[in-house]
């Protein structure tokens, strides 16, 4: 759980800075703005579901553990494979994004909107969003498409995070994910 909160604190703060970048101020969704987002995306208004939605809004980039333990504290007994599935559903509808950085386990996101990407830190494993780097989604114009009609590029940022930085020297060269 001092994970979780790491992150959540981490995450508030960069959502501080980025609000500056936007126009419009998000809102903190109430029960109702989930239902309705299940209504919008004809699935049926569970309290798995919308506990799963609660908990990955109010903590972005959030692993399937961690959801499983806000859940059952909010709700009691609900399995593992329940909010496995309900995580299935609401990203299959778009409600949800799933992410798997390399060397970490997938993660949840409510920010499904636009193609950001994401900035992780080596030594701790903290996720950061970061709006794309250039123009429209994908964000990339590749050297050769293949052929490919390209709809979303997904790049991940690999560093330090500040408050690893001022714990632990950097050293460049060294992946410490080895």
């Amino acid at each position: 759980m001092a994970t979780l909160r790491r992150h959540v604190s981490h995450d508030r703060f960069q959502d501080l800075i980025d609000s500056r970048k936007r126009t419009i101020l998000s809102t903190v969704p109430t029960t109702a703005d989930y239902e309705r987002m299940l209504r919008g995306a004809a699935l049926r208004i569970t309290r798995p579901r919308v506990a799963v939605l609660s908990a990955v809004h109010d903590h972005s980039h959030v692993d399937t553990d961690s959801i499983i333990g806000i859940v059952r504290h909010e709700l009691g007994g609900v399995s593992h494979q329940a909010v496995y599935d309900v995580l299935r559903a609401l990203t299959a509808a778009g409600l949800l994004r799933r992410i798997e950085p390399p060397g970490s386990v997938a993660r949840y996101e409510a920010r499904v909107a636009d193609n950001h990407h994401h900035v992780v830190c080596r030594s701790c494993g903290v996720i950061a969003d970061v709006d794309c780097a250039a123009g429209e989604a994908p964000c990339l114009t590749p050297s050769d498409d293949h052929g490919f009609v390209i709809d979303e590029a997904e790049v991940i940022y690999w560093g330090i995070c500040p408050d690893c930085s001022a714990t632990t020297p950097v050293d460049p060269g060294r992946d410490s994910r080895v």
